[in-house]
Protein backbone atom coordinates (compact mmCIF):
# COMPACT_ATOMS: atom_id res chain seq x y z
CA UNK A 1 0.00 0.00 0.00
CA UNK A 2 1.36 3.72 -1.06
CA UNK A 3 1.82 5.96 1.65
CA UNK A 4 -0.78 8.66 1.80
CA UNK A 5 -0.14 12.10 1.03
CA UNK A 6 -1.46 14.50 3.07
CA UNK A 7 -5.26 15.41 2.62
CA UNK A 8 -6.66 18.69 0.78
CA UNK A 9 -7.09 21.69 2.64
CA UNK A 10 -10.51 22.63 2.14
CA UNK A 11 -12.58 22.72 5.30
CA UNK A 12 -15.67 24.56 4.66
CA UNK A 13 -18.19 23.59 1.38
CA UNK A 14 -17.41 27.56 0.10
CA UNK A 15 -13.51 26.53 0.45
CA UNK A 16 -14.34 23.46 -1.95
CA UNK A 17 -16.10 25.44 -4.37
CA UNK A 18 -13.46 27.79 -4.69
CA UNK A 19 -10.76 24.75 -5.65
CA UNK A 20 -12.39 23.61 -8.19
CA UNK A 21 -13.11 20.55 -6.65
CA UNK A 22 -15.46 17.93 -9.44
CA UNK A 23 -18.00 15.79 -7.77
CA UNK A 24 -17.88 12.02 -9.57
CA UNK A 25 -19.63 9.29 -9.34
CA UNK A 26 -17.46 6.07 -7.93
CA UNK A 27 -17.51 4.42 -11.10
CA UNK A 28 -16.87 7.48 -12.94
CA UNK A 29 -13.82 8.50 -10.71
CA UNK A 30 -12.53 4.50 -10.92
CA UNK A 31 -12.84 5.07 -15.23
CA UNK A 32 -11.17 8.59 -15.27
CA UNK A 33 -7.70 7.15 -13.02
CA UNK A 34 -7.98 3.69 -14.44
CA UNK A 35 -7.86 5.18 -18.18
CA UNK A 36 -4.48 7.51 -16.84
CA UNK A 37 -3.06 4.96 -15.53
CA UNK A 38 -3.27 2.88 -18.64
CA UNK A 39 -2.40 5.41 -21.31
CA UNK A 40 0.30 6.16 -18.48
CA UNK A 41 1.65 2.20 -19.24
CA UNK A 42 1.48 2.19 -15.38
CA UNK A 43 1.60 -1.53 -13.80
CA UNK A 44 -2.44 -1.86 -13.01
CA UNK A 45 -2.30 -5.13 -10.86
CA UNK A 46 0.88 -5.01 -9.13
CA UNK A 47 1.72 -8.60 -7.78
CA UNK A 48 -0.88 -10.39 -9.79
CA UNK A 49 1.41 -12.97 -11.22
CA UNK A 50 -0.23 -15.49 -14.15
CA UNK A 51 -3.57 -12.77 -15.47
CA UNK A 52 -1.86 -10.85 -17.41
CA UNK A 53 -3.64 -12.54 -21.05
CA UNK A 54 -6.78 -13.97 -19.47
CA UNK A 55 -8.25 -12.39 -15.94
CA UNK A 56 -7.04 -8.35 -16.14
CA UNK A 57 -8.19 -7.95 -19.90
CA UNK A 58 -11.66 -8.76 -18.92
CA UNK A 59 -10.96 -6.37 -15.39
CA UNK A 60 -10.25 -3.65 -17.47
CA UNK A 61 -13.61 -3.63 -19.32
CA UNK A 62 -15.44 -4.35 -16.88
CA UNK A 63 -13.78 -0.96 -15.51
CA UNK A 64 -14.20 1.46 -18.39
CA UNK A 65 -17.73 -0.33 -18.73
CA UNK A 66 -18.38 1.04 -15.28
CA UNK A 67 -20.01 -3.06 -14.50
CA UNK A 68 -20.42 -4.24 -11.09
CA UNK A 69 -17.87 -7.81 -11.05
CA UNK A 70 -18.54 -11.04 -10.20
CA UNK A 71 -15.39 -12.77 -9.34
CA UNK A 72 -15.87 -16.74 -10.42
CA UNK A 73 -13.18 -19.52 -9.14
CA UNK A 74 -12.28 -21.60 -6.91
CA UNK A 75 -10.17 -20.68 -3.76
CA UNK A 76 -6.66 -19.44 -3.89
CA UNK A 77 -6.99 -17.61 -7.17
CA UNK A 78 -6.17 -14.40 -5.58
CA UNK A 79 -9.78 -13.42 -5.84
CA UNK A 80 -10.17 -11.41 -3.15
CA UNK A 81 -7.11 -9.57 -3.42
CA UNK A 82 -7.74 -7.90 -6.96
CA UNK A 83 -11.45 -7.02 -5.53
CA UNK A 84 -9.23 -5.11 -2.64
CA UNK A 85 -6.90 -3.85 -5.19
CA UNK A 86 -9.56 -1.43 -7.19
CA UNK A 87 -9.11 0.72 -4.63
CA UNK A 88 -6.14 2.26 -6.23
CA UNK A 89 -8.00 3.43 -9.05
CA UNK A 90 -10.35 5.39 -6.64
CA UNK A 91 -9.17 9.09 -5.95
CA UNK A 92 -6.89 9.71 -3.11
CA UNK A 93 -9.07 11.68 -0.95
CA UNK A 94 -12.98 12.70 -0.99
CA UNK A 95 -14.67 15.51 0.79
CA UNK A 96 -17.87 14.92 2.77
CA UNK A 97 -19.94 16.86 4.79
CA UNK A 98 -18.38 16.57 8.68
CA UNK A 99 -21.85 16.11 10.81
CA UNK A 100 -22.35 13.78 13.34
CA UNK A 101 -25.70 13.08 12.56
CA UNK A 102 -25.34 11.70 9.30
CA UNK A 103 -25.36 8.34 8.39
CA UNK A 104 -22.99 7.94 5.25
CA UNK A 105 -20.02 10.07 3.68
CA UNK A 106 -22.16 12.66 1.60
CA UNK A 107 -20.94 14.41 -0.88
CA UNK A 108 -20.73 18.12 -0.27
CA UNK A 109 -22.71 19.31 -3.60
CA UNK A 110 -24.91 16.00 -4.22
CA UNK A 111 -26.45 14.66 -0.88
CA UNK A 112 -28.71 11.79 -0.75
CA UNK A 113 -29.99 11.70 2.59
CA UNK A 114 -32.95 14.13 4.17
CA UNK A 115 -30.28 15.84 6.63
CA UNK A 116 -27.72 16.10 4.18
CA UNK A 117 -30.08 17.78 1.66
CA UNK A 118 -31.57 20.37 4.69
CA UNK A 119 -28.04 20.93 5.48
CA UNK A 120 -27.01 22.31 1.77
CA UNK A 121 -30.09 24.09 1.77
CA UNK A 122 -30.20 26.27 5.02
CA UNK A 123 -27.07 26.34 5.73
CA UNK A 124 -24.30 28.94 4.37
CA UNK A 125 -21.43 27.04 2.66
CA UNK A 126 -18.72 28.62 5.01
CA UNK A 127 -20.81 27.56 7.97
CA UNK A 128 -20.85 23.48 6.37
CA UNK A 129 -17.75 21.66 7.43
CA UNK A 130 -16.01 19.21 5.42
CA UNK A 131 -14.07 16.44 5.87
CA UNK A 132 -11.59 14.24 3.86
CA UNK A 133 -12.09 10.61 3.20
CA UNK A 134 -8.98 8.12 2.27
CA UNK A 135 -9.40 6.17 -0.37
CA UNK A 136 -8.01 3.05 1.74
CA UNK A 137 -11.04 3.50 4.13
CA UNK A 138 -13.84 3.16 1.06
CA UNK A 139 -13.52 -0.55 0.79
CA UNK A 140 -15.54 -3.11 2.69
CA UNK A 141 -16.23 -6.85 2.56
CA UNK A 142 -18.57 -9.32 4.07
CA UNK A 143 -18.33 -13.09 4.17
CA UNK A 144 -21.95 -14.29 2.78
CA UNK A 145 -22.66 -17.30 5.66
CA UNK A 146 -24.90 -15.80 8.11
CA UNK A 147 -25.17 -12.56 6.87
CA UNK A 148 -28.63 -10.70 7.58
CA UNK A 149 -30.76 -8.67 5.72
CA UNK A 150 -30.26 -5.76 8.51
CA UNK A 151 -25.98 -6.76 8.14
CA UNK A 152 -25.77 -5.52 4.76
CA UNK A 153 -28.80 -3.46 3.81
CA UNK A 154 -30.59 -2.00 7.52
CA UNK A 155 -33.53 -2.29 9.84
CA UNK A 156 -35.73 -0.30 11.47
CA UNK A 157 -34.45 0.92 14.38
CA UNK A 158 -36.78 0.19 17.21
CA UNK A 159 -34.90 2.70 19.81
CA UNK A 160 -35.83 5.52 17.28
CA UNK A 161 -39.47 4.52 16.65
CA UNK A 162 -39.75 4.63 20.73
CA UNK A 163 -38.41 8.51 20.73
CA UNK A 164 -41.24 8.98 18.10
CA UNK A 165 -39.43 8.89 14.84
CA UNK A 166 -42.41 8.05 12.44
CA UNK A 167 -41.97 4.44 10.64
CA UNK A 168 -41.88 6.01 6.91
CA UNK A 169 -38.89 8.61 7.93
CA UNK A 170 -35.46 8.20 6.86
CA UNK A 171 -34.08 8.57 10.33
CA UNK A 172 -36.08 5.38 11.25
CA UNK A 173 -33.36 3.76 9.65
CA UNK A 174 -30.00 1.51 10.62
CA UNK A 175 -28.16 1.27 7.81
CA UNK A 176 -26.26 -1.88 6.85
CA UNK A 177 -22.92 -1.91 5.64
CA UNK A 178 -23.93 -1.39 1.49
CA UNK A 179 -25.16 2.14 2.53
CA UNK A 180 -22.75 3.01 5.05
CA UNK A 181 -20.52 2.70 1.81
CA UNK A 182 -21.97 5.10 -0.12
CA UNK A 183 -19.59 6.21 -2.48
CA UNK A 184 -17.40 3.13 -2.22
CA UNK A 185 -16.53 -0.48 -3.05
CA UNK A 186 -18.38 -3.13 -1.27
CA UNK A 187 -17.45 -6.74 -1.87
CA UNK A 188 -20.00 -9.97 -0.97
CA UNK A 189 -17.70 -12.91 -0.92
CA UNK A 190 -18.96 -15.90 -1.52
CA UNK A 191 -22.41 -14.84 -3.32
CA UNK A 192 -23.93 -18.42 -3.58
CA UNK A 193 -23.97 -18.68 0.15
CA UNK A 194 -26.38 -15.40 0.94
CA UNK A 195 -29.72 -15.70 2.07
CA UNK A 196 -32.63 -15.57 -0.33
CA UNK A 197 -33.52 -12.51 1.03
CA UNK A 198 -30.48 -10.66 1.31
CA UNK A 199 -30.34 -11.38 -2.37
CA UNK A 200 -33.58 -10.08 -3.60
CA UNK A 201 -32.18 -7.18 -1.12
CA UNK A 202 -29.64 -6.65 -3.25
CA UNK A 203 -32.03 -6.35 -6.72
CA UNK A 204 -32.43 -2.40 -6.34
CA UNK A 205 -29.21 -2.16 -5.74
CA UNK A 206 -27.97 -2.94 -8.09
CA UNK A 207 -30.36 -1.81 -10.92
CA UNK A 208 -31.90 1.15 -9.20
CA UNK A 209 -28.84 1.66 -6.89
CA UNK A 210 -31.50 3.10 -3.57
CA UNK A 211 -32.42 1.24 -0.65
CA UNK A 212 -35.72 0.11 0.44
CA UNK A 213 -36.42 -1.52 3.37
CA UNK A 214 -39.45 -3.61 5.12
CA UNK A 215 -41.43 -2.14 1.87
CA UNK A 216 -41.31 1.01 3.44
CA UNK A 217 -41.16 4.03 0.76
CA UNK A 218 -37.72 5.25 2.01
CA UNK A 219 -35.31 5.21 -0.63
CA UNK A 220 -32.22 7.25 -1.54
CA UNK A 221 -29.81 7.37 -4.49
CA UNK A 222 -26.55 5.08 -3.59
CA UNK A 223 -23.26 5.27 -5.22
CA UNK A 224 -21.40 2.11 -5.15
CA UNK A 225 -19.42 -0.20 -6.77
CA UNK A 226 -20.77 -4.11 -5.73
CA UNK A 227 -18.42 -6.96 -6.03
CA UNK A 228 -18.70 -10.46 -5.46
CA UNK A 229 -16.64 -13.44 -5.73
CA UNK A 230 -17.75 -17.41 -5.87
CA UNK A 231 -16.94 -20.85 -6.99
CA UNK A 232 -18.14 -21.82 -10.24
CA UNK A 233 -19.13 -25.44 -8.33
CA UNK A 234 -22.11 -23.37 -5.98
CA UNK A 235 -22.79 -20.26 -8.18
CA UNK A 236 -23.45 -22.96 -11.12
CA UNK A 237 -25.84 -24.99 -9.19
CA UNK A 238 -29.70 -24.50 -9.99
CA UNK A 239 -31.25 -22.49 -7.05
CA UNK A 240 -28.18 -21.15 -5.10
CA UNK A 241 -28.04 -17.66 -7.07
CA UNK A 242 -31.63 -16.30 -7.90
CA UNK A 243 -31.73 -15.67 -11.50
CA UNK A 244 -32.41 -12.00 -11.21
CA UNK A 245 -29.63 -11.17 -9.10
CA UNK A 246 -27.30 -12.89 -12.15
CA UNK A 247 -28.87 -10.94 -14.89
CA UNK A 248 -28.19 -7.60 -12.89
CA UNK A 249 -24.17 -8.27 -12.80
CA UNK A 250 -22.30 -6.79 -15.44
CA UNK A 251 -19.40 -8.56 -15.96
CA UNK A 252 -18.04 -12.14 -14.47
CA UNK A 253 -14.29 -12.46 -14.54
CA UNK A 254 -13.27 -16.36 -14.61
CA UNK A 255 -10.04 -16.89 -12.58
CA UNK A 256 -7.62 -19.63 -12.75
CA UNK A 257 -4.72 -21.19 -11.30
CA UNK A 258 -1.71 -20.83 -12.67
CA UNK A 259 -0.99 -22.36 -16.34
CA UNK A 260 2.56 -22.69 -15.57
CA UNK A 261 5.16 -24.32 -13.16
CA UNK A 262 6.97 -21.05 -13.33
CA UNK A 263 3.95 -18.53 -12.12
CA UNK A 264 3.10 -20.74 -9.79
CA UNK A 265 6.61 -20.52 -8.25
CA UNK A 266 7.04 -16.62 -9.03
CA UNK A 267 3.86 -16.50 -6.44
CA UNK A 268 5.75 -18.51 -4.21
CA UNK A 269 8.94 -15.67 -4.46
CA UNK A 270 6.73 -12.80 -3.88
CA UNK A 271 4.82 -14.40 -1.00
CA UNK A 272 7.32 -15.30 0.87
CA UNK A 273 9.56 -12.01 1.09
CA UNK A 274 12.18 -12.48 3.91
CA UNK A 275 11.32 -15.92 5.42
CA UNK A 276 14.93 -17.28 3.84
CA UNK A 277 16.55 -14.93 5.83
CA UNK A 278 17.58 -14.05 9.52
CA UNK A 279 20.02 -15.86 11.58
CA UNK A 280 19.25 -18.55 10.51
CA UNK A 281 19.41 -18.39 6.76
CA UNK A 282 17.79 -20.59 4.50
CA UNK A 283 19.14 -21.24 0.81
CA UNK A 284 16.34 -23.33 -1.49
CA UNK A 285 17.79 -24.86 -4.68
CA UNK A 286 15.15 -24.22 -7.51
CA UNK A 287 14.93 -27.64 -7.69
CA UNK A 288 13.10 -27.53 -4.51
CA UNK A 289 10.70 -24.35 -5.74
CA UNK A 290 9.70 -26.94 -8.62
CA UNK A 291 9.27 -29.51 -6.40
CA UNK A 292 7.02 -27.57 -3.86
CA UNK A 293 5.08 -26.10 -6.68
CA UNK A 294 4.77 -29.53 -8.84
CA UNK A 295 3.26 -31.28 -5.40
CA UNK A 296 -0.12 -28.78 -5.78
CA UNK A 297 -0.33 -28.89 -9.50
CA UNK A 298 -0.39 -32.94 -9.35
CA UNK A 299 -3.20 -32.24 -6.44
CA UNK A 300 -4.88 -30.20 -9.08
CA UNK A 301 -4.62 -33.40 -11.32
CA UNK A 302 -5.18 -36.28 -8.70
CA UNK A 303 -8.62 -38.20 -9.33
CA UNK A 304 -8.36 -38.86 -5.38
CA UNK A 305 -9.37 -35.04 -5.07
CA UNK A 306 -12.14 -33.31 -5.22
CA UNK A 307 -11.63 -30.91 -8.31
CA UNK A 308 -14.86 -28.75 -7.93
CA UNK A 309 -13.28 -27.64 -4.44
CA UNK A 310 -9.87 -26.55 -5.76
CA UNK A 311 -6.61 -26.93 -4.28
CA UNK A 312 -5.71 -23.45 -2.98
CA UNK A 313 -2.31 -21.49 -3.71
CA UNK A 314 -2.17 -21.27 -0.02
CA UNK A 315 -1.37 -24.99 -0.45
CA UNK A 316 1.46 -24.50 -1.76
CA UNK A 317 2.80 -21.34 0.42
CA UNK A 318 2.08 -23.25 3.64
CA UNK A 319 4.03 -26.64 2.31
CA UNK A 320 6.87 -24.47 1.13
CA UNK A 321 6.65 -22.69 4.65
CA UNK A 322 6.80 -25.96 6.10
CA UNK A 323 9.56 -27.01 4.42
CA UNK A 324 11.69 -24.24 5.25
CA UNK A 325 11.01 -24.65 8.81
CA UNK A 326 12.22 -27.87 8.93
CA UNK A 327 15.46 -27.11 7.19
CA UNK A 328 15.45 -23.98 9.51
CA UNK A 329 15.38 -26.22 12.66
CA UNK A 330 18.21 -28.76 11.24
CA UNK A 331 20.23 -25.51 10.77
CA UNK A 332 19.47 -23.91 14.34
CA UNK A 333 20.65 -27.99 15.73
CA UNK A 334 24.01 -28.43 13.87
CA UNK A 335 24.58 -24.38 12.96
CA UNK A 336 24.52 -25.16 9.58
CA UNK A 337 24.46 -21.45 7.38
CA UNK A 338 22.59 -21.36 5.30
CA UNK A 339 20.25 -23.98 5.74
CA UNK A 340 19.31 -26.55 2.52
CA UNK A 341 15.97 -28.03 2.26
CA UNK A 342 15.71 -31.69 1.37
CA UNK A 343 13.34 -34.15 0.19
CA UNK A 344 13.16 -35.24 3.77
CA UNK A 345 11.95 -32.22 4.70
CA UNK A 346 8.85 -33.14 2.22
CA UNK A 347 7.97 -35.69 5.23
CA UNK A 348 6.56 -33.37 7.90
CA UNK A 349 4.18 -31.81 4.53
CA UNK A 350 1.11 -33.80 6.35
CA UNK A 351 0.82 -30.80 8.92
CA UNK A 352 0.44 -28.34 6.43
CA UNK A 353 -1.25 -30.03 3.90
CA UNK A 354 -4.14 -32.30 5.77
CA UNK A 355 -7.33 -30.11 5.72
CA UNK A 356 -6.38 -28.50 2.76
CA UNK A 357 -7.21 -31.13 0.73
CA UNK A 358 -11.13 -32.65 0.35
CA UNK A 359 -10.64 -36.13 -0.98
CA UNK A 360 -12.84 -37.08 -3.63
CA UNK A 361 -15.11 -39.87 -1.70
CA UNK A 362 -16.01 -41.44 -4.97
CA UNK A 363 -12.57 -42.15 -6.46
CA UNK A 364 -10.27 -42.61 -3.33
CA UNK A 365 -11.17 -46.41 -2.71
CA UNK A 366 -10.96 -46.00 0.66
CA UNK A 367 -7.27 -44.21 0.65
CA UNK A 368 -6.98 -41.87 3.64
CA UNK A 369 -5.61 -38.37 3.21
CA UNK A 370 -2.16 -39.35 4.09
CA UNK A 371 -2.09 -42.11 1.56
CA UNK A 372 -3.38 -39.49 -1.30
CA UNK A 373 -0.48 -37.07 -0.18
CA UNK A 374 2.05 -39.47 -0.65
CA UNK A 375 0.89 -40.58 -3.86
CA UNK A 376 1.24 -36.96 -5.03
CA UNK A 377 4.42 -36.29 -3.59
CA UNK A 378 5.71 -39.54 -5.04
CA UNK A 379 4.55 -38.03 -8.37
CA UNK A 380 6.23 -34.92 -8.34
CA UNK A 381 9.47 -35.97 -7.53
CA UNK A 382 8.91 -38.52 -10.68
CA UNK A 383 7.95 -35.60 -13.08
CA UNK A 384 10.57 -33.41 -11.53
CA UNK A 385 13.58 -35.36 -11.60
CA UNK A 386 12.22 -37.16 -14.98
CA UNK A 387 12.71 -33.66 -16.32
CA UNK A 388 16.43 -33.12 -15.05
CA UNK A 389 17.22 -36.56 -16.62
CA UNK A 390 15.91 -36.17 -20.07
CA UNK A 391 17.88 -32.49 -19.54
CA UNK A 392 20.93 -33.39 -18.54
CA UNK A 393 21.41 -37.69 -18.92
CA UNK A 394 20.52 -40.00 -15.93
CA UNK A 395 24.08 -42.10 -16.31
CA UNK A 396 25.99 -38.45 -15.01
CA UNK A 397 23.53 -37.75 -12.69
CA UNK A 398 23.14 -41.26 -11.35
CA UNK A 399 27.05 -41.77 -11.65
CA UNK A 400 28.09 -41.58 -8.11
CA UNK A 401 25.79 -44.36 -7.21
CA UNK A 402 26.82 -47.12 -9.31
CA UNK A 403 29.67 -48.73 -6.72
CA UNK A 404 26.79 -49.76 -4.20
CA UNK A 405 26.79 -47.19 -2.04
CA UNK A 406 24.24 -46.83 0.50
CA UNK A 407 22.83 -43.76 2.18
CA UNK A 408 20.97 -43.31 5.17
CA UNK A 409 18.76 -39.77 4.90
CA UNK A 410 16.57 -37.93 7.28
CA UNK A 411 15.36 -34.41 7.83
CA UNK A 412 17.51 -34.27 11.31
CA UNK A 413 21.04 -35.45 9.81
CA UNK A 414 23.79 -33.13 9.24
CA UNK A 415 24.72 -32.63 5.99
CA UNK A 416 28.54 -33.30 7.55
CA UNK A 417 26.78 -36.96 7.28
CA UNK A 418 26.13 -37.21 3.36
CA UNK A 419 29.58 -35.77 2.44
CA UNK A 420 31.85 -38.66 4.49
CA UNK A 421 29.94 -41.26 2.40
CA UNK A 422 30.07 -38.80 -1.18
CA UNK A 423 33.82 -37.35 -0.69
CA UNK A 424 33.21 -36.21 -4.44
CA UNK A 425 29.91 -35.25 -6.89
CA UNK A 426 30.06 -35.43 -10.41
CA UNK A 427 30.91 -32.11 -12.14
CA UNK A 428 28.07 -32.39 -14.30
CA UNK A 429 25.22 -32.05 -10.73
CA UNK A 430 26.69 -28.44 -10.09
CA UNK A 431 25.73 -27.85 -14.16
CA UNK A 432 21.78 -29.43 -13.32
CA UNK A 433 21.28 -28.28 -10.28
CA UNK A 434 22.87 -25.01 -11.01
CA UNK A 435 24.31 -25.02 -7.19
CA UNK A 436 27.08 -25.24 -5.92
CA UNK A 437 26.90 -29.65 -4.84
CA UNK A 438 30.64 -29.60 -4.67
CA UNK A 439 31.99 -26.87 -2.54
CA UNK A 440 28.74 -26.99 -0.04
CA UNK A 441 28.05 -29.95 2.24
CA UNK A 442 24.27 -28.76 2.85
CA UNK A 443 23.48 -28.14 -0.90
CA UNK A 444 25.42 -31.27 -1.88
CA UNK A 445 22.83 -33.23 0.80
CA UNK A 446 20.10 -31.69 -0.51
CA UNK A 447 20.94 -32.87 -4.16
CA UNK A 448 21.76 -36.48 -3.16
CA UNK A 449 18.42 -36.65 -1.62
CA UNK A 450 16.94 -35.33 -4.49
CA UNK A 451 18.71 -37.49 -6.89
CA UNK A 452 17.76 -40.97 -4.41
CA UNK A 453 14.02 -39.93 -4.03
CA UNK A 454 14.03 -39.39 -8.33
CA UNK A 455 15.70 -42.82 -8.90
CA UNK A 456 13.40 -44.70 -6.97
CA UNK A 457 10.97 -42.99 -8.28
CA UNK A 458 11.98 -44.78 -11.50
CA UNK A 459 12.51 -48.13 -9.89
CA UNK A 460 16.90 -47.91 -10.45
CA UNK A 461 17.26 -48.26 -6.54
CA UNK A 462 15.65 -49.96 -3.09
CA UNK A 463 14.39 -47.72 -0.57
CA UNK A 464 13.86 -48.72 3.62
CA UNK A 465 12.49 -46.82 5.75
CA UNK A 466 12.32 -47.62 9.77
CA UNK A 467 12.17 -45.29 12.64
CA UNK A 468 11.83 -41.81 10.82
CA UNK A 469 14.50 -42.87 8.45
CA UNK A 470 15.13 -43.77 4.44
CA UNK A 471 18.10 -45.78 2.95
CA UNK A 472 18.50 -46.04 -0.02
CA UNK A 473 20.67 -48.83 -2.11
CA UNK A 474 21.53 -49.17 -5.39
Amino acid sequence: MNVATAAPTATTLKELIDSGWESKTVKREIRDNFTQMLASGEELFPGIVGYDDTVIPEINLALLAGHDMLFLGEKGQAKSRIMRMLTRFLDEWIPYIDHPELPVHEDPTHPVTSLGRKLVETLDPEDIKIAWWHRDHRYSERLSPGTKFADIIGEIDPAKLTGGVSMSAEEALSFGLIPRMHRGIFAMNELPELDDLVQVGLFNILEERDVQIRGFPIRFDLDIMILFSANPSTYNRSGKVIPQLKDRIGTIVQTHYPTERDQGIDILRQEIGTDLEGEYPVQVPYFMFQLVEEITEQARRSKFIDQASGVSARFSLANFRTMVASARQRGILHNEKPAVPRISDLGHLYSSSLGKLELDLMGTHQMSEKQVLDAVVAKAVQVIFGEYVEKHGLGEIAEIFRSGVRVEVGDLLPSSDYAERLQSVPPAWDLAFEVNASENEAVRASCVEFVLAGLYSMDRISRAQRHGKIEYEV
